[in-house]
């Protein structure tokens, strides 16, 4: 992709990172485009992944690309999946801590508590609705990302006494309803990412 692609990621303390986005109802080009930007800027910094206040974009859409590189040089290699309206309606009791980077908090890597498996919902840049589990370090990825889209950075995670999630009707996928099983509140707390 040519470098007009790259896009600028929004650092700690950047307000864009502190919101919690909306839900995507156009699927278009434009989405397209923004999908493709987020790719080329996720691998210019060697992660893998990217959410949208990231690159200042207040949609409900992050990108997940595991592979080995610099940063995660024992990553599963997976192809890049574009993520829209996500919801966690499922999490395993069994945790792991492992360490976490992001490229939003440059230099810093922290001891992060996640679910070890997680079944989510998603929709496709088509606007299809995706349901799968996710295990290990893709499920982390998938739940580092959802945070960024609730406005919840790893420098608020860590604080969190225990893993939550919002409410999941928060990015409802589109003219489709779902029970959600496991989906507990944040308590009305708007801490974002």
């Amino acid at each position: 992709m040519p470098a007009s692609d790259i896009m600028t990621i929004a650092q700690t303390g950047e307000t864009i990172l502190t919101r919690q986005t909306q839900a995507v109802v156009t699927f278009d080009q434009a989405l397209v485009q923004l999908a493709n930007s987020m790719i080329a800027t996720m691998n210019a910094a060697h992660g893998v992944g990217i959410a949208a206040p990231q690159v200042f974009s207040n949609l409900a859409i992050f990108i997940m690309h595991s592979k080995p590189n610099s940063r995660y040089p024992g990553a599963p290699l997976t192809q890049a999946t574009v993520v829209i309206n996500p919801q966690i309606i499922a999490v395993s009791e069994e945790m792991e801590t492992e360490n976490e980077g992001c490229l939003s908090i440059a230099g810093q890597r922290l001891e992060v508590t996640r679910h070890k498996s997680i079944t989510v919902r998603y929709q496709s840049l088509q606007g299809d609705s995706i349901e799968q589990q996710l295990d290990g370090f893709i499920a982390r990825i998938f739940q580092h990302e959802f945070d960024h889209l609730q406005g919840i950075t790893l420098l608020e995670r860590v604080k969190m006494p225990e893993l939550q999630y919002v409410n999941q009707a928060d990015f409802p996928i589109p003219n489709q309803s779902y029970n959600n099983l496991h989906s507990p509140s944040l308590d009305g707390q708007g801490v974002s990412q």
